[in-house]
């Protein structure tokens, strides 16, 4: 081998040594440099951020008033109820005919029921005109209109009961009670001559003479009581 030839031999190798090297270097610079960012794999911040859910705080109403609360659908929101009179209607003091009188919803008039008895026949208003008072109105009268949904107001049990009032037969006749047709034994057939009469305007008839003559009009209150002592031929009786 002549040396022009291993001079031009030893000067290829170099330089193809040099490409080589060029090449790898190359390489990894653009390896590194396309390398996924972190930043770039996250999530906008509004998809990763859970959207707010709307609720409202209701009370529950199969418990007693301002005791428990829970977050519920807003499609169930519970409804305003009213109640209308058809006719003059009592507010009473508590849900049931056996407690006083305290108001009156005329006819014509509306109110807003704030709660239910247990059984739902009764259902408590603010009374007219007494700022701060509240009474109960029946709801199985043709009397009260109801609109809305009474299962959903909350429920109250009623933990002062009714005083009991007594109308006590005296005489030797037995009577009749109306409205009611309640029937009073003579004095002879004590402790039945003795019954409890709810509150209300009641009117005493004689049975036992011709005609049923009236013989004495009352009206009832809660804790009294009140003797009848004179039946219908005129003859006066006191109880023992």
């Amino acid at each position: 081998m002549s040396s022009h030839f291993k001079v031009w031999f030893w000067i290829l190798t170099v330089v193809l040594s040099a490409s080589n090297l060029s090449c790898t270097v190359s390489k990894d610079i653009v390896t590194v440099g396309v390398s996924p960012s972190p930043e770039i794999e996250s999530f906008p911040t509004e998809l990763i951020t859970p959207a707010p859910t709307l609720t409202v705080q209701v009370v529950s109403t199969n418990v007693p008033l301002a005791s428990v609360t829970e977050n519920v659908p807003i499609t169930q929101i519970l409804s305003v109820v009213t109640i209308t009179a058809n006719g003059n209607l009592f507010i009473r003091r508590g849900p049931d005919v056996a407690y006083n009188a305290v108001s009156v919803l005329v006819k014509g008039e509306s109110a807003t029921a704030l709660a239910r008895d247990v059984l739902a026949k009764w259902v408590q208003i603010p009374i007219p005109g007494q700022p701060g008072k509240t009474g109960w109105v029946s709801i199985q009268t043709g009397y009260s209109v109801v609109n809305g949904n009474v299962a959903e107001l909350p429920e109250i049990q009623t933990t002062d009961w009714p005083v009991a009032s007594y109308l006590r037969n005296c005489t030797y006749h037995q009577m009749i009670v109306k409205p009611g047709d309640i029937i009073l034994p003579s004095l002879g057939n004590s402790p039945e001559n003795e019954v409890w009469i709810y509150p209300g305007v009641y009117k005493v008839y004689d049975l036992d003479v011709p005609g049923e003559p009236e013989v004495l009009a009352v009206e009832m209150q809660e804790g009294i009581s009140i003797d009848i002592r004179e039946d219908g031929n005129g003859e006066k009786r006191k109880c023992p």
